[in-house]
């Protein structure tokens, strides 16, 4: 149940995260998916390291905390992305 609490949660991460940031990111469902689980992981590293909260997808429960967590985990992931990428012309 754990891997399927960490693929809905990075679906819904990923998605919330390409609709927040501007621009086109790219990218396809198994993107998104991709996306939306590392961000869980630094959201959940960054949440606990700043807050002392535990990562509640960590747990395998889906709740509101672990999904901004990871939505900005995710939105951190597009920025380094898009700076990585990032051609000179």
């Amino acid at each position: 149940m754990g891997i399927l609490a960490w693929i809905v949660l990075g679906l819904i991460a990923g998605a919330l995260a390409k609709l927040i940031y501007p621009g086109h990111q790219g990218g396809g469902i198994f993107a998104t998916i991709g996306l939306g689980i590392l961000g869980a992981i630094l959201g959940g590293w960054l949440g606990h390291a700043l807050l002392g909260t535990g990562g509640g997808a960590a747990a395998g429960a889906l709740s509101i905390p672990s999904i901004a967590f990871a939505v900005v985990g995710a939105i951190i992931l597009i920025f380094l992305w898009g700076l990585l990428t990032r051609r000179t012309a």
